[in-house]
């Protein structure tokens, strides 16, 4: 298991730092990013968190799947790379920007 998370159904107004405080309770948080949209910014809804240890990120899979932020029911599991395109384009881990070498991994 890698120490990734998928965090799905997030409220739009959840920010990054919300994210990162529900997580703690599971362990430590290495990373917390709400992906947005690039031309409006705007929360699509959902985001990463990096746990420090595989039993952390197996913790809170267990424990914040279902559980309730900012008035949504979260969806969590572990994040999965993102497949290649079938134009040939190159692919990059799911969540991942474009600009990711500018602002940290996600």
């Amino acid at each position: 298991m890698t120490n990734r998370l998928y965090v799905g159904n997030l409220a739009f107004d959840t920010t990054d730092d919300a994210l990162r405080r529900a997580f703690a309770e599971c362990g430590e948080v290495v990373e917390s990013k709400i992906v947005s949209d690039r031309e409006t910014g705007r929360s699509r809804g959902f985001g990463f968190v990096e746990m420090a240890t595989p039993e952390a990120a197996r913790q809170a899979i267990a424990r914040m799947n279902g559980a309730e932020v900012d008035g949504r029911s979260l969806r969590v599991n572990e994040a999965e790379d993102r497949k290649p395109r079938s134009d040939g384009s190159s692919s990059r881990p799911s969540g991942g920007r474009g600009d990711a070498g500018r602002r940290g991994r996600w």
